[in-house]
């Protein structure tokens, strides 16, 4: 796979494609240390491997996450989420036994996330683009 940055390719395909994700941690307790930022981190790409998807950036606050990844047009937003969500939420309680009182019923994340497709031209420059295409007669 190349840079990020890069045109990527599947068997029948050519893509780049990125998201924007934001997660929030349950009734926005603020939790977060750097340590276990940088724990959050090494599991998110980890996750993503096995998704053939790239965390490009991560980086949050006490109460929440934001990432950045490059992923596969088969790939699924929200069943990535859900796994992204549920294998931090798991691992995290293992690696930082001290987050449990802030745990209820186990679960470290709110039910919600933001996501935002981005990277490209301004829609209103695609747009302008298709506008101009020679239509047939």
């Amino acid at each position: 796979m190349r840079k990020s940055s890069d045109i990527r390719t599947g068997r029948h395909c050519v893509f780049k494609l990125h998201v924007h994700l934001v997660f929030v941690t349950k009734y926005r307790k603020k939790i977060f240390t750097d340590k276990i930022l940088k724990d959050l981190e090494a599991i998110f790409k980890n996750v993503c491997q096995d998704f053939e998807t790239e965390l490009v950036e991560m980086n949050g606050e006490t109460d929440h996450i934001h990432l950045l990844l490059n992923y596969p047009p088969k790939v699924s937003i929200s069943k990535l989420v859900n796994s992204l969500k549920g294998v931090s939420s798991r691992l995290i309680r293992k690696q930082h036994p001290e987050l449990a009182q802030y745990y209820w019923k186990g679960a470290l994340w709110s039910p919600s996330y933001f996501a935002a497709s981005c990277g490209g031209a301004p829609l209103s420059i695609i747009k302008q683009y298709i506008e101009q295409q020679n239509q047939p007669l």
